[in-house]
């Protein structure tokens, strides 16, 4: 339930005041490619955008080759997008091939971006200040922004979240002992202020689970803050993959996975094992006309992280199933291991 006030109060946190987190103007014209039902599209698109008399260009649904001639038509300055369309923008040989040279703001949410994505794309739009945005429903929904988008903007680290909203507390709490953590320590991820849900509807218990007796909303998501107050997440609470008691992030590894140009898309998983509990294994797309074998994705990969990250097993698929917000539904793909999807190249 998410109350007026709240809404309201989100967007004066993102978009009010002297130096804006999210610098909108009226020149602005903001691409609105994701679907409005999403509250990242409602609440930093077009909730934003009307507060700060920007213009909003909606498109139906996301083509790469439309994409780009809307911008270079409509002089796009603000495109709000997640990160399977900026790996489709990464991978795309359509980019240069368009004045895409308007587009001041690039802002990413709705699921992770690595640090090697963001590096990729910055480098295909180099007048854009590229940077994340991080929030959930529950949240009202913006937990933080990336002071890139500021109307003074500060440089930021690539795989960087921003700094927390104003007027509002983030706190890193230890999952299994809930207790604070210190700067550059990992734990789950805490929001407290005005914009905040009410809570479940009809749902005390689920309500009283996310929300604590001190106001303190937990996200189940992974996360800590640095020494300059920027946040990075490291992943779902509940999609860590547990490896003989080493955590594994399934996002850093999918985030990997992607730079690799054979590979168009990737998802990563657990999947039981006897000896180890779980096993990182990936769901692999392969780009047109690649011929990448199992033992060299294992091989990049393990290049590249300790020995607890490795992939273990490759299944070669034709899509990985998200959601309408570019969320990877991980759950359908374990539920796919779990009827005993067979090894191997399928």
């Amino acid at each position: 339930m998410l109350t007026h006030r709240g809404l309201v109060t989100s967007v004066a946190q993102q978009v009010d005041g002297d130096n804006p987190n999210l610098y909108f103007s009226e020149e602005d014209v903001v691409l609105c490619v994701l679907p409005l039902f999403h509250i990242y599209s409602l609440n930093s698109v077009l909730l934003c955008g009307l507060r700060a008399g920007a213009t909003v260009l909606i498109m139906k649904r996301f083509d790469i080759v439309k994409f780009m001639e809307l911008v270079e038509r409509y002089k796009v300055t603000v495109a709000a997008l997640v990160p399977p369309i900026v790996v489709e923008m990464a991978k795309s040989d359509a980019v240069d091939r368009y004045d895409l040279s308007s587009v001041r703001l690039v802002i990413s949410g709705a699921a992770p971006m690595g640090k090697e994505l963001q590096d990729t794309l910055r480098a295909k739009l180099p007048n854009a200040k590229l940077g994340q945005g991080y929030g959930m429903t529950e949240a009202g929904p913006v937990l933080s922004m990336c002071l890139a988008f500021a109307k003074e903007p500060f440089e930021v680290k690539s795989g960087s979240c921003g700094t927390v909203v104003r007027n509002a507390e983030l706190m890193i709490v230890d999952p299994e002992t809930g207790l604070s953590l210190p700067r550059n320590q990992p734990g789950e991820i805490c929001i407290r202020g005005k914009q905040i849900m009410k809570g479940y509807l009809n749902d005390p218990e689920a309500t009283a689970r996310t929300i604590d007796k001190d106001g303190w909303l937990h996200t189940g998501d992974i996360g800590f803050v640095d020494d300059d107050d920027e946040i990075f997440i490291v992943d779902r609470l509940k999609e860590l993959i547990k490896y003989k008691g080493f955590q594994v992030a399934p996002a850093e590894l999918e985030a990997l996975l992607i730079t690799h140009p054979a590979i168009a898309d990737a998802a990563v998983v657990p999947m039981k094992d006897d000896l180890c509990g779980e096993i990182p294994v990936a769901f692999i797309v392969q780009a047109n006309g690649s011929e990448i074998t199992e033992d060299e994705i294992k091989q990049y990969i393990a290049k590249q992280v300790v020995f607890y990250k490795r992939i273990h097993k490759v299944f070669f698929v034709e899509s990985i199933p998200k959601a309408p917000s570019g969320k990877i539904l991980r759950k359908d793909l374990r539920a796919k291991l779990a009827t005993g999807y067979p090894n191997g190249r399928h």
